[in-house]
């Protein structure tokens, strides 16, 4: 696989992570116990730390490239095993 490709591949793990991890571990000022900034959302964030989220999606993000990486050298998953109605041949 050439390098390009597996950094289109990482970039879409680490945009596809991000909605995985935001929602987790976020607390709202309610949840926190702080008063809310006037004009500030009830379900904004208390407080936000952007670098231990990018370091969560980082993690998450090459865990998955890893695992795809992984499958892509050994084939654990093909289009073949993913083909529940058989509608598909292998090529010979």
């Amino acid at each position: 696989m050439q390098p390009v490709s597996l950094i289109a591949i990482y970039a879409l793990f680490f945009a596809f992570s991000t909605f995985l991890v935001l929602p987790f571990g976020v607390r709202t000022a309610d949840e926190a116990g702080v008063a809310r900034v006037p004009g500030q959302a009830e379900s904004a964030p208390a407080e936000f730390r952007p670098w231990r989220t990018v370091l969560r999606i980082t993690v998450v993000a090459s865990v998955l490239f890893g695992l795809f990486l992984l499958n892509y050298r050994y084939g654990w998953v093909t289009a073949e095993t993913l083909d529940v109605f058989g509608g598909m041949k292998p090529v010979e």
